[in-house]
């Protein structure tokens, strides 16, 4: 699996936590990323209490496994968001999909520096992805939207040049048939021609023959 330099700053799983993950041959990672761990503070602030009857490590422990095991990647292809402890689900969404990515804080994020970013498809009811609780989620909003307009960019690229061949070959195949019919009508009036003298050969001697 291969990853480019700016994945080198990303936070959360590191490569070794991604071997769940599945790239085509020339897919690359531009971010990694997974919930910030702060957001496990409300959970501690309440198991910490229970803890004594048990409950309280059962609430901690379960949303500690939730947060560590969810993990959301940008390549340059697609995102990708990973969740379950026991099961996996893997969701993913190609760029070229995508129509609107927002990002929102709570009160709490806000003063810590996470929040939410929301991926909306074309053709789709509302929200398709979240990553949920990630650190800085405006810087994370705008990666994803820079190399989106990046992908579609160069593929307006490759099909303008597609575009542009097509048409030099269409007016190649016009040239070649208009160059094919004016032989071809050439030929034709020079057999004519050719024709015509022994035509009037013939005609002439008619005449004589009807003069005697």
């Amino acid at each position: 699996m291969s990853t480019e330099s700016e994945a080198s700053d990303a936070v959360g799983p590191d490569t070794a936590a991604l071997e769940w993950l599945s790239l085509d041959g020339d897919e690359e990672i531009i971010w990694a990323g997974g919930p910030d761990r702060r957001t496990l503070i409300p959970a501690f602030a309440i198991g910490i209490p229970l803890a004594i009857v048990l409950i309280g490590v059962v609430i901690i422990v379960s949303e500690y496994l939730r947060v560590t095991n969810t993990h959301y990647v940008v390549t340059n292809r697609a995102l990708y968001k990973k969740t379950g402890v026991l099961s996996r689900d893997v969701k993913r969404i190609e760029h070229e999909k995508v129509q609107d990515i927002s990002y929102s804080q709570s009160a709490l994020g806000t003063h810590f520096g996470y929040g939410t970013v929301e991926v909306s498809t074309a053709g789709g009811s509302g929200v398709e992805m979240a990553f949920n609780s990630v650190p800085d989620p405006k810087a994370v909003q705008q990666r994803i939207s820079e190399r989106i307009k990046r992908e579609r960019g160069e593929s307006a690229d490759d099909r303008t040049k597609d575009d542009v061949l097509e048409e030099i070959l269409t007016e190649l195949r016009a040239i070649r048939t208009a160059v094919e019919d004016g032989s071809s009508g050439q030929s034709s009036t020079e057999n004519r021609s050719a024709a015509q003298p022994a035509d009037d050969r013939q005609s002439y001697e008619y005449d004589e023959d009807q003069s005697i």
